[in-house]
């Protein structure tokens, strides 16, 4: 079958162009068309494929398979017939901002420390890139602040087709061995990458370059980076929750951290006034529990965390012999710690797994667990 001739490469900023249908194929899911010429740019370089319109009919992505070139659309396509493709332009160029903010951001960490560029995804959200080395959170704002500079300096981006002479002379990056025409993008003194994918052709056109955070992975470091119109598109959003916090909080933006950490501080001794009152409370309840029977059995709805042990020991100092306490409700089951000072209360959980499926187990002085039941029947058979 004839190839494709990719007008991608010829000019990275065409949106429109005419074409022949070569073939046609049903898929699982529409069909896959092949075109004598095509400006959507197939998956690969960590980059998705084109999406965009044939005829008006919708292309859902462009892969390319031993050098052919398949577009996915929904409808059959004649072949021999004269066809006009559009991009959707805005995913394309978004996808080309990313990328050559990529180039950028590997190119000075590679000038810099010497690391690899081991990994790279572009994402819908985001774009994420994994170099072989560490870095740290001052040099990755140092990164950022140098990438920004080469954006603002609107350098150009050069595509480059060495020959096999120059080629060996010249230093570039990449992952893989290349069999044939090497492709090089070059963004002087930026970097020099073999690279298959479309790039802006003016390194302002990228806008802003922001590595939003950065993690440990396998020895070295995983960024994620916004540019260009996800970057604004960032901004906005968090701008828009910088502003409802501050309405909701009375307070100008610029002084949203004192007035959050002023809060946090504030709903610390909210909490600790609360964890009081509700051992004060626990304790008048245990006051009022009549504690001389053989079991001791209380049932509590409103008991949080750690609180059903607390009120077990309080039952305890009060003299209990063997105390129960059970937090929840019939519809939603209950937790349960039962203790003792004195007796052994391991065979009372094996009692609660016969008769109610329990899930617990403990010491001799006091077991804890889980089971579903009916506190009347609970209450009976202890």
């Amino acid at each position: 079958m004839e190839h494709t001739v990719k007008l991608f490469y010829e000019d990275a900023a065409m949106k429109v162009f005419d074409a022949e249908v070569l073939f046609c194929k049903p898929e699982k899911e529409g069909y896959a068309a092949v075109l004598n010429r095509t400006a959507f740019f197939p998956e690969g370089g960590g980059q998705y494929g084109d999406i965009g319109w044939i005829n008006g009919i919708p292309v859902t992505d462009t892969k390319e398979r031993e050098g052919i070139i398949y577009h996915y659309i929904g409808e059959a396509l004649e072949e021999g017939k004269q066809v006009q493709g559009k991009l959707n332009w805005d995913v394309r160029f978004e996808r080309m901002q990313q990328h050559s903010a990529e180039h950028i951001v590997s190119g000075i960490i590679h000038r810099r420390f010497g690391y690899e560029n081991v990994g790279f995804h572009l994402g819908a959200d985001y774009c994420t890139m994994d170099f072989n080395g560490p870095i740290t959170k001052e040099q990755l704002k140092e990164i950022e602040e140098e990438a920004n500079r080469a954006v603002f300096a609107n350098l150009p981006v050069h595509v480059l087709y060495p020959d096999r002479e120059t080629l060996a002379k010249m230093e570039y990056r990449s992952k893989i061995e290349i069999e044939g025409q090497v492709r090089v993008v070059e963004i002087p003194g930026i970097d020099v990458c073999a690279c298959c994918a479309p790039h802006v052709e003016l390194t302002g056109q990228i806008g802003l370059i922001k590595l939003v955070d950065m993690a440990n992975y396998k020895g070295g470091e995983r960024i994620n980076m916004l540019s260009g119109i996800r970057a604004l598109s960032d901004y906005q959003r968090k701008l828009e929750a910088a502003k409802k916090i501050g309405n909701i909080l009375c307070e100008q933006e610029e002084k949203l951290v004192d007035a959050v950490e002023h809060l946090k501080q504030e709903g610390v001794r909210l909490k600790g006034e609360i964890a009081n009152l509700r051992k004060q409370i626990m304790k008048r309840k245990a006051e009022g529990i009549n504690v001389t029977g053989e079991i001791v059995t209380v049932f509590d709805e409103d008991l949080l965390g750690n609180e059903a042990r607390e009120f077990m020991n309080l039952l305890l100092e009060r003299g209990g012999k063997v105390c129960a306490v059970f937090a929840g409700t019939d519809e939603k089951g209950y937790r349960y710690v039962i203790g003792s000072r004195t007796e052994d209360v391991r065979p009372l959980n094996q009692i609660l797994k016969e008769n109610f499926g329990a899930r617990g187990g403990g010491r001799p002085e006091m077991i804890q667990g889980s089971l579903a039941g009916a506190r009347d029947k609970i209450r009976v058979l202890l």
